[in-house]
């Protein structure tokens, strides 16, 4: 990341505006090759300024510093609750419990135990949603018990995306509390899928054929205030495995070998994606896990590999995965033509991770929106690309973004994770004025 020259805040705008000389505002957006900066329209600075001194905001601003010695309860209880991949429902349930309490007019979990709870607008014309995910990475049996060192937190799972969860249940605590009306319905979700080969089912779930109507969605995930998510990395995984029928490495000898086709396929799909990806938009390929055999003296009947290849433009991601295709292909063929014996090797294609890509304008209101919140609280707003999710509404063209919950942390995915509340509750103002400008505040 790179710093701006000049950091600037909306009062600092406001002030220029009105004395006609104002300097657009820039935001960061990391592009392939440079650094981009992306002005943030008046309009939205104004806006901004307008709605967060408000009366009924700078009481919500207040309750949420108020709640903290609550929400840090709320972060080490959940935090507890085990929930790795595809075991979500035990937290599912206790955080559709936690949103009953804090007053969302209904609470639901739909069929793959997302956490749903409406806030009706005024209108409800239309719906914003406000969403975390529930699993974490940790597999069943990981000890989630929450220490704490001076004002750190340590835990598998604290801040990604526990920390998440809890700050979209204090931001609808303090809308309640602060008695905050908005004209569009509201729905806080907790999404279970969202890591690994979770694959994003809880969001894909929720914008499922005749799902509910969503106009805007707010993910929040990763910590900070001044990080906007707009472009969604899409990615490819497969499982691929050879077959063949195995047998004693002398007595079978000339059957096919499952490890040779493996071998063969890994080196000609990394020879051929290292010259496709070393031009146009950034793209990556990784041969993660790879298995299969049962002895040194024996020929296995089966070898496997895991593959996983990323870009933000489907054409290059589709582009990559053509070659993963060729070269499987490509090996199976040519190991098969090397027997002298028995059957002919298989192959199992299996892709296990979907994520699309796609990109929303940093010029859509939703993404100046977020921009000009980090400004406001004085952070420099940085645009970037990921895989979180938002990828999916992003391919469908849903304006999105994905934005942090305040404080700082590190460790991510490490049984070493830690979340600190360094001035968490402007993670929690920005959560909520993004929301305020988007949903409309009711008059």
């Amino acid at each position: 990341m790179h710093s701006m020259n000049r950091p600037f805040t909306i009062a600092m705008v406001a002030s220029a505006l009105m004395a006609g000389t104002a300097q657009p505002i820039l935001a960061q957006e990391e592009a392939d090759d440079a650094t981009e900066k992306v002005a943030i329209d008046k309009r939205y600075v104004n806006e901004i300024n307008a709605l967060a001194t408000r009366p009924a905001v700078l009481k919500a601003n207040q309750i949420f510093m108020d709640l903290e010695p609550q929400t840090k309860q709320d972060l080490i209880r959940l935090t507890e609750i085990p929930s790795p991949p595809f075991k979500e429902m035990e937290r599912a349930k206790a955080y559709a419990a936690l949103m009953r309490e804090a007053g969302a007019d209904s609470v639901w979990l739909d069929e793959v135990s997302n956490v749903l709870a409406k806030r009706k607008g005024k209108s409800g014309k239309k719906t914003v949603v406000v969403e975390a995910h529930l699993d974490t990475v940790f597999p069943a049996g990981t000890d989630v018990k929450v220490r704490q060192k001076g004002d750190t937190l340590y835990a598998p799972g604290v801040g990604d995306d526990t920390r998440g969860l809890t700050a979209v249940l204090t931001v609808l605590r303090g809308l309640e509390k602060a008695n905050i009306e908005t004209d569009a319905d509201v729905l806080f979700v907790g999404a279970v899928g969202e890591e690994g080969l979770g694959d994003l089912r809880g969001v894909k779930h929720l914008f499922r054929p005749n799902g509910p109507k969503i106009d805007s969605y707010i993910a929040v995930d990763g910590h900070g205030i001044s990080s906007i998510t707009h472009r969604g990395l899409g990615s490819h995984r497969y499982r691929i495995t050879f077959r063949g029928p195995g047998g004693h490495s002398y007595g079978a000898f000339g059957i096919v070998n499952p490890h040779g086709a493996l071998g063969k396929a890994i080196a000609y799909f990394t020879a051929d994606a290292d010259q496709f990806t070393k031009q146009g938009i950034k793209t990556t390929y990784s041969v993660g896990v790879i298995g299969g055999g049962t002895s040194v003296n024996a020929i296995p009947y089966e070898s496997w590999m895991e593959v996983d290849m990323r870009s933000e433009s489907p054409e290059r991601l589709a582009g990559v995965d053509k070659l993963l295709q060729a070269a499987v292909q490509r090996a199976l063929k040519e190991e098969n033509a090397m027997k002298r014996s028995g059957p002919d090797l298989t192959v199992e294609v299996k892709m296990v991770g979907d994520r699309p890509s796609g990109r929303i304008e940093p010029t859509v209101p939703l993404v100046q929106r977020a921009m000009a919140v980090s400004s406001y609280l004085q952070a420099e707003p940085a645009l970037h690309v990921g895989s979180t999710n938002a990828n999916i509404p992003i391919a469908k063209g849903v304006p999105s973004v994905t934005i942090g919950s305040g404080g700082t942390g590190g460790g991510a995915h490490s049984l070493k994770e830690w979340w600190l509340n360094d001035k968490g509750h402007l993670g929690l103002q920005r959560i909520m004025l993004v929301l305020l400008a988007e949903a409309g505040m009711a008059k």
